[in-house]
């Protein structure tokens, strides 16, 4: 245990998050996501949350300023559900808690997957709610 850092950090996740550069992208995958097939680096955070883990890494992991959306969500594929996933609205909470300038933008799974398969990581969560999957493009620290 360290002081300042969530126990839902594990001392393999913070070693991930500190190694990513500007740059480099990590995933985080709900319950349904094929996380182990995405990537070779795939992190398990079992029976944790991607809106809890997204609030702990944020506290330490800067977006990416200098592009245009440093966060990505899947989008939802036509015809699975009516409206937004409820999610959504917790992750932007999250999110702007934290980055209150970053933007989101949405992908077509697919093309999410691709994205993905070219992270520096994937983390494999417990979360069970749809479409709770996304992508965080790390920036940097200005001193």
């Amino acid at each position: 245990m360290l002081k300042g850092i969530s126990p839902l950090l594990s001392p393999e996740l913070l070693k991930v998050i500190a190694e990513m550069g500007h740059g480099d992208d990590l995933v985080l995958g709900d319950g349904n996501f094929p996380a182990a097939s995405m990537n070779a680096r795939c992190l398990r955070a079992d029976g944790h949350k991607v809106t809890e883990l997204l609030d702990a890494i944020l506290r330490l992991f800067p977006l990416d300023s200098f592009v245009e959306a440093p966060v990505t969500l899947m989008a939802v594929v036509p015809g699975s559900m009516q409206g937004d996933p409820p999610i959504w609205e917790e992750f932007r909470q999250v999110i702007a808690r934290h980055e209150p300038k970053a933007r989101i933008q949405f992908v077509e799974r697919f093309a999410f997957y691709d994205l993905s398969r070219k992270a520096y990581a994937t983390v494999q969560t417990g979360e069970g709610a749809l479409y709770a999957n996304l992508i965080l493009k790390k920036g940097v620290i200005s001193g």
